[in-house]
C-alpha cells in the first residue's frame, strides 16, 4: 500500500503540471499523462457495458446541445481515481446544471478484468454523495474490452500504464469535455475542479444553446486557457463591455432626460 500511496503521490506531482511542461517522468511514471487533443473526434461506435450489464455505444451518449464530462478511472483504484471522482462530484454539486438535462457524465473503467457489478456498486456510492439520485439518468458508468479503452484512451490524448507489481495502473488525473458531436472540447486538471469553469465549458461546448444571459456575458469577458484548463478575464472584451455599458446607460438617461424635458414642455403651453 506504501508503494501505491507513493506512486499515486508521484503522479499528483508530475502530472497537474501544464502539458507543455518538461519534466523527466518518475521511475514507473514513464508515457503516464494527458495529451491535449483539442478538437479530435472520438470514436462513437465504441462499445461497452453500462452498469446494468448492457451493451451500449458510446455515441448513446451524446445528444443534440448536450455536452459530455468525461472521465477515464478504474473502479477499484486505491487513491487517485476516488480522488479525481470526488472533486468532480463536489463540482456537480455547486452547478445548478444537472447530468441528464444539460450535460451527461460518462465514466468509463481502465481496466478491463473490471465489469459491471463494480460499475453498479461505484455509480451507486456517487448518486449517494452527490445526492440527486435524479442524476442517475445521466452519469454512466461504462467497463469494456481493452480494445474499446485503448482507442477511446488514444482519442482524447490519456496515457496510462499497467505496472504488474503492484497490481495498479498508473494514470494522470484530469477529466475532459467533449461536445454533442463528440469532439473534445475541454481539459481540466488535478483532482479539484472549478464549478464555475465546468458550467462555463458546458455553455461554450454546446456552441452556446444552454445556459443564462449571465452565462453569455462571462463567456465575453472569460476566455478558456488549454494550457491551466481554466477561463481567465478577458482584460480587452471587459474594458468593451464596460464601455458599451457606459454608453448604453448613458443614452439611456438622455432619452429620459428628452421625454421629460417634452413633458413639461407640453404641460406648461397647456397651462398657458
Amino acid at each position: 500500500m506504501v508503494g501505491v500511496v507513493l506512486l499515486a503521490g508521484m503522479a499528483q506531482a508530475q502530472l497537474f503540471m501544464p502539458p507543455e511542461s518538461k519534466t523527466v517522468a518518475p521511475p514507473g511514471l514513464e508515457g503516464v499523462g494527458i495529451d491535449q487533443r483539442l478538437n479530435e473526434q472520438v470514436p462513437l461506435d465504441l462499445t461497452f457495458k453500462d452498469e446494468t450489464g448492457r451493451t451500449v455505444k458510446l455515441g448513446d451518449y451524446f445528444h443534440a446541445d448536450r455536452p459530455v464530462i468525461l472521465n477515464l478511472v478504474y473502479f477499484e483504484c486505491p487513491m487517485l481515481c476516488t480522488e479525481v471522482l470526488n472533486g468532480l462530484t463536489s463540482a456537480l454539486k455547486v452547478m445548478k446544471f444537472q447530468p441528464g438535462k444539460e450535460f451527461e457524465v460518462v465514466t468509463v473503467s481502465i481496466d478491463p478484468r473490471e465489469g459491471p457489478a463494480l460499475a453498479a456498486t461505484k455509480k451507486a456510492s456517487y448518486l449517494k454523495r452527490l445526492g440527486h439520485p435524479e442524476a442517475a439518468a445521466g452519469w454512466h458508468f461504462l467497463s469494456g474490452e481493452q480494445a474499446q479503452i485503448s482507442a477511446l484512451a488514444d482519442a482524447v490524448g490519456f496515457r496510462y500504464r499497467y505496472d504488474k507489481k503492484l497490481d495498479q495502473f498508473a494514470h494522470a488525473a484530469g477529466i475532459m469535455l467533449l461536445t454533442p458531436e463528440g469532439k473534445v472540447a475541454q481539459y481540466y486538471y488535478g483532482v479539484e475542479y472549478s464549478a464555475k469553469d465546468m458550467r462555463l465549458g458546458i455553455v461554450e461546448a454546446s456552441k452556446n444553446h444552454i445556459g443564462s444571459l449571465a452565462d453569455q456575458v462571462l463567456l465575453y469577458c472569460y476566455h478558456y486557457d488549454p494550457r491551466t484548463g481554466r477561463y481567465g478575464a478577458t482584460v480587452t472584451n471587459i474594458v468593451r463591455l464596460a464601455g458599451l455599458t457606459t454608453v448604453i446607460v448613458l443614452g439611456s438617461a438622455l432619452v429620459l432626460l428628452f421625454k421629460q424635458e417634452k413633458k413639461d414642455k407640453v404641460l406648461g403651453t397647456g397651462r398657458t
